[in-house]
């Protein structure tokens, strides 16, 4: 499955099957966090049949269901923290997607139960998302905005931007809010965010959607 196709296929799920992580899987999930840690320098923590931080009334608010598995977001404290975790964050999240696992980003309906995963005095938990094998569903369209809502300026854009903002359209954001805006200039692009609870982690999840269906890689952004 290539990353665009895994854009497509994924849902956020929050029920989950009585399956382990384990074997193969297991293996190239954790070696994946790892690379994504020595190139990010964040710190994600794969924790594994653990089921108290999803054992709460918030959970059930949520409607999450047999949650035991989940990946801990955390990095060393900064303005850029919260976006860094979204964009490689979701480069874990499609990779899992690629080899038959299931997720949903999870900001603040869990317990953050520290003796599970590790925190240095400069770290910080930005939030957790559930993983595992989800419980199958239909896949209904998502509900998304219009190209028009979330491009700015420029009437005259080329092929490879529209694909950018159509992947990123299809992005997990908080409340399905989409609230980020797309402008290009010249030949670079830049992605405002709205406000709104973890806006900046959304910014760096539609950036690295809009990497992928547009073909293009980092040095596509206006510094």
């Amino acid at each position: 499955m290539e990353l665009l196709e895994a854009i497509k296929c994924r849902r956020s799920i929050r029920t989950y099957a009585d399956q382990k992580i384990e074997g193969d899987v297991l293996s190239h999930l954790q070696n994946f966090i790892d690379l994504t840690n020595r190139e990010s320098g964040l710190n994600f923590q794969l924790i594994l049949n653990e089921p108290k931080a999803f054992d709460c009334l918030l959970s059930k608010i949520g409607r999450f269901s047999n949650v035991c598995n989940y990946i801990a977001a955390i990095g060393k404290k900064g303005p850029d923290l919260e976006e860094n975790c979204g964009y490689f964050g979701e480069r874990i999240v499609l990779e899992a997607q690629r080899i038959g696992l299931n997720t949903c980003w999870v900001g603040g309906t869990y317990n953050k139960i520290p003796r599970f995963f590790s925190l240095r005095p400069e770290d910080k938990l930005v939030l957790v998302i559930a993983i595992g094998y989800g419980v199958p569903k239909e896949m209904k369209p998502r509900p998304t905005k219009k190209l028009s809502d979330v491009i700015g300026g420029n009437d005259t854009t080329p092929s490879w931007f529209i694909d950018g903002v159509e992947a990123a359209l299809l992005a997990p954001t908080a409340l399905n809010q989409q609230l980020f805006k797309f402008y290009l200039i010249g030949d670079k692009v830049t992605c405002k965010k709205g406000r709104g609870f973890f806006s900046a982690v959304d910014l760096g999840i539609v950036k690295y959607h809009f990497e992928i269906g547009s073909g293009k890689d980092h040095r596509i952004w206006l510094s």
